[in-house]
């Protein structure tokens, strides 16, 4: 029992006082443009939080957070094999306690835990620098443009209330029975990810297909970013169902479930959310991407 204390000194339950608060002011520290905060907050309120689903790896000076690694976990469709990814996430250490070997230390004891567990590990980062030396490599992503000219159907969408409890208790349902939105690459049955990611954003229900679709339009543009339900529809039924002319749709997973004509390009979502992965994973050198809804 003493070894397992001294190889998991780090590992955290959120249960413990005030853990959530200081983890919470740490990553507002360190990320106040993501209003991180916020987020959780709605993860919580929709029964999905980010407590539940995180195992938080921290160091704590006196009574304050310096620094942390979250693990989740992610399930997952990859080249149609059911896999549970470990997700690397919230990683961040306070700017007055850099330099210190407090984040490689965490990463190490990190990595220790999740050898055991997981067969891959995935995360998003702009620093791709801080993760190679720990055996992560970056995974080319692509968006996938269809050309259109959908001259506006019926008004087939509403948008979901997150603060009526029905729409909440429709959202659980189809995220823990949907379908992987791709064959390559889908998530299943994981929702706390999913609420903090997209819980603030508009989500959009049509309910004679009973999906939930992710999405945004710009102009004649349509940007797809998730498919929500335990049939994925094809992109011709998403456009029936928009009121307004599309000429052009931008989908940001692999829509080979999507029965749409669409070309392939190389792409970083937000120009710098670079996917790392650490050992086996099996859609290496296809063309996909992890899903908005899904990044750590």
């Amino acid at each position: 029992m003493q070894n397992y204390k001294n190889q998991y000194r780090f590992q955290r339950s959120f249960a413990e006082d005030a853990i959530s608060d200081r983890l919470f002011n740490l990553l507002e520290i360190v990320f106040p443009e993501i209003r991180i905060s916020d987020a959780a907050q709605v993860g919580r309120m929709l029964a999905a939080s980010w407590e539940s689903a995180s195992t938080p790896f921290m160091r704590l000076h006196d009574d304050m957070a310096i620094s942390h690694v979250g693990v989740l976990e992610i399930p997952m469709q990859l080249m149609g094999e059911s896999i549970i990814a470990g997700g690397i996430h919230g990683v961040c250490t306070h700017p007055e306690f850099r330099r210190r070997g407090y984040y490689r230390e965490i990463m190490q004891e990190v990595l220790d835990y999740c050898n055991s567990r997981y067969d891959t590990l995935v995360l998003t980062t702009a620093q791709p620098e801080l993760y190679q030396p720990f055996g992560f490599r970056v995974v080319g992503e692509h968006i996938f443009i269809a050309k259109c000219n959908s001259l506006g159907g019926t008004d087939g969408f509403r948008l979901i209330d997150t603060s009526n409890t029905n729409d909440v208790k429709l959202l659980h349902r189809l995220l823990e029975t949907r379908e992987p939105v791709s064959n390559i690459l889908g998530i299943v049955k994981e929702k706390a990810v999913f609420f903090v990611n997209e819980g603030r954003n508009p989500l959009y229900y049509a309910e004679d297909l009973d999906v939930i679709i992710c999405m945004e339009i710009k102009d004649t543009q349509l940007h797809l970013f998730d498919v929500v339900g335990t049939r994925i529809c094809t992109l011709a039924e998403i456009l029936e169902r928009i009121n307004i002319r599309i000429q052009e749709v931008v989908i940001y997973f692999s829509p080979d479930r999507l029965n749409a004509d669409v070309q392939a390009l190389s792409h970083i979502l937000d120009g710098d959310s670079l996917l790392m992965v650490r050992g086996n994973f099996a859609a290496e050198g296809e063309k996909f991407m992890l899903p908005r809804s899904a990044r750590c």
